[in-house]
């Protein structure tokens, strides 16, 4: 009979496995699961939810390295700037010019520009936790923390949208008012309001999220599975999936940027449609 991998009582446990469990050897594969993406708490009682865990570590120790890096590149800046400075000017520029310029322009997209370059640097940094020796864990898989900087830009857009073209030009705006729809103007902006005030901001958050999580499934599995197959003739497959496990390596890099960028450009198209004028 197959041996069951362990589980702890406590619910905020990972899942916990025989290290030196292998194909053959009459234990279960350890699959990866929602238990992956649990942590006991590193200080406070889970209980009381009063508590610090791996994540908020993590999310802690991202925003240290983001401020620490630009203040040792802008702390000093020179003319001809030192590699770390090209660095940061690069990172910022593109972000700046190919985003917000792109997106909402150059006039009204300047005021914009220093919380643009803070989310994407923080969630690109939240996703290379993924992939980092130690940490190993994105922290955007976590719903709570795409979902906290979804509604960051939720309140920012609602609020411009209110500034800019007062309370009833707000509400066009949301519902997508146009008169010449005639019969079906009550359904479309039912269907535009349930949209736009509910379904974005949802949608905004569960992008970044869901790609994070399923790639840290996927490198869990793949990594377990090279683990778990070194033994016998699952050698040759552990070699396999080893491989697999590189790759989906390479992939995450290039995802976990990719996720960074759409969630600002997202972010940029709200607010330039919250100041676009009215036609």
């Amino acid at each position: 009979m197959l041996k069951e991998p362990a589980v702890s009582a406590d619910p905020t446990q990972v899942l916990a496995f025989e290290t030196d469990c292998h194909i053959f050897d009459g234990c279960g594969f350890p699959a990866p699961g929602l238990h992956s993406f649990l942590f006991k708490p590193l200080w406070g009682d889970g209980d009381s939810n009063l508590y610090f865990n791996k994540t908020m570590l993590l999310a802690l120790l991202g925003t240290v390295v983001i401020v620490g890096f630009f203040w040792v590149a802008f702390r000093n800046p020179k003319v001809v700037p030192g590699k770390v400075q090209m660095v940061a000017e690069a990172g910022y520029d593109f972000v700046r010019r190919g985003i917000v310029y792109e997106t909402i322009g150059k006039r009204d997209g300047e005021k914009y520009v220093p919380l643009v370059v803070s989310l994407f640097f923080f969630v690109w940094v939240m996703n290379l936790w993924s992939i980092i020796p130690v940490a190993q864990f994105p922290v955007t898989a976590i719903i709570s923390y795409p979902a906290a900087l979804a509604l960051i830009v939720y309140v920012l857009w609602v609020s411009l949208t209110f500034k800019k073209h007062g309370f009833v030009g707000a509400f066009k705006n949301f519902s997508g008012y146009d008169k010449s729809l005639g019969a079906v103007l009550p359904l479309s902006m039912t269907i535009e309001l349930f949209s736009n005030l509910l379904v974005r901001p949802f949608t905004h958050a569960v992008r970044l999220f869901a790609n994070m999580f399923a790639g840290h499934t996927l490198l869990l599995l793949f990594t377990i599975a090279s683990w778990y197959l070194l033994n016998g003739i699952g050698f040759a497959y552990a070699g396999v999936s080893f491989v697999m496990t590189i790759v989906m390596t390479a992939f995450e890099l290039f995802i976990q940027a990719v996720q960074a960028y759409v969630f600002v450009l997202l972010t940029c198209s709200y607010i330039q449609g919250a100041l676009a004028e009215q036609h």
